[in-house]
């Protein structure tokens, strides 16, 4: 039951993250070619991909990887994404920084789930 309640964090992580992108191109916040203001260069249109892609593979992971080490692989990139985006603050809609509140909300309760989880009583 743990490792479907993570997937469940991960997917709803996943959705905030995109939810966050679409409002960004319809209320005109997004530029075109650009990140953060700069253009952006072929490896940070990777960087961001690589970044949108670790709530999706976490899902994957939560499902398949032994409990144990699971259960250290989800605070850590939790809490790695986290740090990433408090980088990013404040951002410039309110929307969006309502939603990066969302998702460390949702990356607390991952990591609480974690913690919490007892890999040798239930898997």
């Amino acid at each position: 039951m743990t490792r479907i309640i993570l997937a469940g964090g991960w997917i709803s992580l996943m959705l905030v993250y995109l939810l966050g992108d679409v409002l960004r191109i319809f209320s005109g916040d997004a530029e075109p070619g650009r990140i953060g203001g700069k253009p952006a260069a072929d490896w940070m249109w990777v960087l961001a991909a690589l970044v949108m892609l670790v709530p999706i593979v976490m899902i994957t992971v939560s499902l398949m990887v032994p409990a144990t080490p699971l259960k250290w692989i989800t605070v850590v990139v939790s809490a790695a994404l986290v740090v990433f985006n408090l980088t990013g603050l404040p951002y410039k809609g309110l929307y969006d920084n309502l939603l990066i509140v969302v998702s460390f909300a949702f990356n607390a309760l991952v990591i609480w789930v974690a913690l919490a989880w007892r890999p040798g009583v239930e898997q």
